[in-house]
């Protein structure tokens, strides 16, 4: 006879997920580290009583906004190569509903994330209940079906003997590198405190293994006589790899073939910067280097990458003959570009394939050029300096000088962005940098030296404003021995910074460096770039005047160390004392719009423009958009 323990579903939800572990190469640690958890009606009584009785090793953090706490999980993940999780749980209607736009995050870009909502009751009996939604053509439709959408996996729990099964299939997608990401398991707030005799054995413990799947004999071949014939190869780095930790054997496979690395924003800093084959950032917020390498190539190999438009330049950075190696776990992305298909893992794959190929070695011969060149155009960033008589910022021909002085009035202000972040770089070039939205992004793909392995990380599939401050705290948790910087600007800061407070709340100190240039800068880039005027995208009052909002007080009135910089000394004297506080610390540099860096050599970008304007600028943008399409990629 079966042996069985008497438990509500919350309970038994607990014990499970501390008996849940992950092994990688022979490594096998626990894969559930913790809750984030805003505790409301809907939890509080269920899974946080559940919680107090008995954690067991996980560990419980009170998040401040539900969105940003599972930022912080995904980021967690993320940190430890997706082989360690945080869950997340909140309360019914809005409060679970808050975690969509996370959900939506760890989507795109494959990150395990576990969420457990709160959800209406099972039985209907109190219909409609508090912060219910009622759908007259449903009463199965609550708040929660939100999450399908961007869920790999999703399931509602209405008996404690559906959890059983539930919990197995989601276990097997967040552990899946293949198919990874969001698993919501919704659960009504009746039956998460209703009890059922569960099989003990269900709670014994259970190992999951990464399997480094290797490529077939026909993969393998196919791909190795691409190579051979091939004169100018590349290799794309995407995320895929650096979870693969793929890092060693590309510099060999590199090096061995005299082939050119390009990086994606999730694969950077998977090699180091200054490798001899590193080529940087690829795409619309490519270098120079990267962008003109692949236009040259005959043979791209991509390494755990989706291509996304802002990688391919909405697809237009190829070589028109160029053909594709693509080498990925999941089946789909290999189809892309229509590519020799190796459904496997990075690492397995290239070590057989360096074996396969043999001696051959590519024709190019110019790489150091293309390097050189590009550290020539970084030099030049790093010392722009303002005139208030004669100044051409990177971004021309939007703000004239007159408006450039203003704002350099009103912020008190005379620093560029470029200058302000390489010089950032020099002085935390070790620290890990998290980032996701605005101009930031592009600038530190472009311009940010990273030479330690997943020390940037870059949420760039969704590109969610206010990921930044949150993700710092996930990525401390996941290495409390090092220091974590947050780049973020100030219209992503004023969105979300709510986890700023909970890091003080639990001493896991964070650096936020905010960059201030009051506005959304990169959309009115975008948009005064392409023919319109400048609306609804820059910070003023009332008065048309310039907001100048003082951040380092914000911060400060939640308990962190702040630091207010005007220019490179005030830079350099915060950043050496923010390194000595024990608390977080956020760092306010006033920089100047249009001082971000501009697009270089084959970096354009589709978007949608108006067929109809009274803007000759915009009608001559169409035209020129419809001629780029007549070379870009279809598929």
């Amino acid at each position: 006879m079966t042996e069985t323990i008497k438990l509500t579903v919350a309970q038994a939800i607990v014990k499970f997920l501390n008996q849940q572990y992950y092994s990688v190469d022979g490594k096998e640690e626990p894969f559930v580290e913790g809750f984030f958890g805003i505790f409301g009606h809907g939890n509080v009584l269920g899974l946080a009583q559940a919680l107090q009785e008995d954690p067991g090793h996980l560990k419980v953090y009170q998040g401040k906004n539900e969105q940003g706490m599972s930022h912080a999980a995904s980021a967690f993940a993320r940190q430890n190569l997706r082989q360690k999780i945080f869950a997340v749980t909140a309360s019914a209607g809005p409060g679970s509903a808050n975690i969509v736009t996370a959900a939506g995050t760890a989507a795109a870009n494959n990150i395990p994330l576990l969420i457990f909502p709160a959800d209406v009751f099972a039985t209907r009996q109190p219909d409609p209940v508090l912060q219910q939604i009622e759908v007259d053509y449903s009463p199965t439709i609550t708040t929660n079906d939100a999450f399908k959408p961007v869920s790999k996996f999703w399931d509602r729990i209405e008996r404690p003997e559906q959890l059983m099964g539930s919990l197995i299939k989601g276990f097997e997608v967040l552990t899946n590198p293949a198919t990874t990401g969001p698993v919501t398991i919704c659960l009504p707030q009746d039956v998460e405190g209703m009890s059922y005799d569960y099989p003990v054995e269900f709670f014994n413990k259970r190992v999951h293994h990464l399997k480094r799947v290797s490529p077939d004999n026909q993969e393998l071949q196919s791909a190795s006589r691409l190579i051979a014939k091939s004169k100018n190869p590349i290799l794309v780095v995407g995320g895929g790899a650096k979870y693969s930790e793929a890092q060693e054997v590309i510099k060999e496979f590199a090096t061995k073939f005299n082939v050119p690395i390009v990086e994606t924003h999730a694969g950077k800093s998977t090699i180091d910067s200054d490798f001899e084959y590193n080529l940087g950032g690829l795409g619309i917020l490519g270098t120079s280097a990267a962008n003109i390498a692949m236009k040259r190539s005959d043979l791209v190999i991509g390494l755990g990458t989706r291509y996304t438009d802002f990688t391919t330049s909405s697809k237009t950075i190829f070589n028109s003959e160029a053909q594709f190696i693509n080498i990925n776990l999941n089946r789909v992305q290999t189809y892309k570009f229509d590519a020799v298909q190796m459904v496997a893992d990075v690492k397995k794959s290239l070590e057989m394939l360096i074996d396969a190929v043999g001696d051959y070695r590519s024709k190019i011969n110019n790489l150091a050029d293309l390097k050189n060149d590009w550290n020539d155009e970084r030099n030049r960033l790093a010392n722009i300096k303002f005139d208030d008589k004669n100044f051409e910022p990177e971004i021309k021909g939007q703000f004239d000088q007159v408006l450039l002085n203003k704002y350099s009035a009103q912020l008190n202000t005379e620093y560029t962005q470029t200058r302000a972040l390489i010089k950032l770089n020099d002085l935390i070039k070790d620290s890990t940098i998290v980032a996701a939205a605005g101009s930031l992004p592009g600038d530190v793909q472009r311009i940010w030296e990273t030479n330690k392995f997943n020390t940037y990380h870059m949420e760039y599939g969704y590109s969610t404003m206010g990921y930044e401050v949150s993700g710092a705290l996930g990525v401390r948790l996941a290495d409390e021995n090092e220091e974590v910087y947050a780049l973020v600007g100030d219209g992503s800061f004023v969105m979300l910074h709510s986890e700023l407070l909970t890091s003080l709340q639990y001493n896991k100190k964070i650096n936020i460096i905010l960059f201030d240039n009051s506005g959304f800068g990169s959309i009115n880039n975008l948009q005064m770039g392409h023919g319109s005027r400048s609306y609804g995208t820059e910070f003023r009052d009332y008065k048309n005047d310039v907001i100048n909002v003082d951040y380092a007080k914000i911060a400060e009135g939640y308990g962190a160390v702040s630091y207010k910089v005007n220019n490179e000394a005030d830079l350099i004297a915060a950043i050496s004392d923010a390194k000595k506080q024990s608390r977080s610390t956020l760092i306010e540099i006033k920089v100047l719009p249009k001082t971000m860096t501009e697009g270089y050599d084959n970096s354009w970008w589709r978007v949608g423009l108006s067929e109809v304007s009274d803007r000759e600028q915009i009608d001559r943008l169409v035209s020129e958009q419809n001629e780029m399409l007549k070379n870009a990629k279809q598929y």
